[in-house]
């Protein structure tokens, strides 16, 4: 069985998007971004993902030429009426309104060997943490200081989670640093 991989994107101050909202500052250059190493090996280890409703919502139902050709599950309190684009036979969008357990179980799932990774959004990240439901956590910093906006960890309400350094993966843009849980 796969891992269950946190992931996200943050400036060197720890947050997730500006003051405003906008994550234009994080992802300049979503062309390089796609050619990172970082991104290249987990597009190949995936076997589904996780996301927030608003990671949905930045996409605007629109998945056409998405990274990550999977099974996707979006943890959604009010699944949206239109149905998404850019869905085919390897990428699908499955609505989850039971929680994130669910929403972890099922993209377990669907992913068979390969790893589950979650994607997008302090809140879904913030309830696997929280819930204990991952392996593994990729942080990418950006060279930047934003001084406020939402930070990742903000409403985290774990205890004690003991990490190992397993990679640090350098791009011109960014630094990619992961860690497993310690168990």
């Amino acid at each position: 069985m796969g891992k269950v991989i946190v992931g996200t994107t943050m400036s060197l101050d720890g947050f997730m998007n500006d003051r405003t909202g906008s994550l234009a500052y994080l992802y300049p250059d979503l062309t390089q971004l796609r050619e990172t190493e970082m991104l290249q090996e987990s597009m190949q280890s995936t076997g589904a993902v996780v996301m927030g409703r608003h990671a949905y919502d930045l996409a605007d139902g629109d998945f056409t030429g998405y990274e990550y050709q999977v099974p996707i599950f979006v943890l959604t309190h009010h699944p949206p009426q239109q149905i998404t684009k850019g869905q085919n036979d390897q990428l699908t969008v499955t609505f989850i309104t039971d929680g994130v357990e669910s929403a972890i179980e099922k993209a377990r799932a669907a992913a068979g060997e390969k790893d589950v990774t979650v994607v997008g959004g302090a809140s879904t990240a913030q309830q696997c943490i929280n819930a204990g439901l991952f392996d593994e956590i990729q942080i990418g910093i950006v060279p930047i200081l934003l001084g406020s906006g939402l930070r990742f960890f903000e409403n985290a309400a774990f205890e004690n989670i003991q990490l190992e350094k397993t990679d640090i993966l350098e791009s011109p843009s960014r630094i990619d640093l992961r860690y497993r849980v310690v168990r």
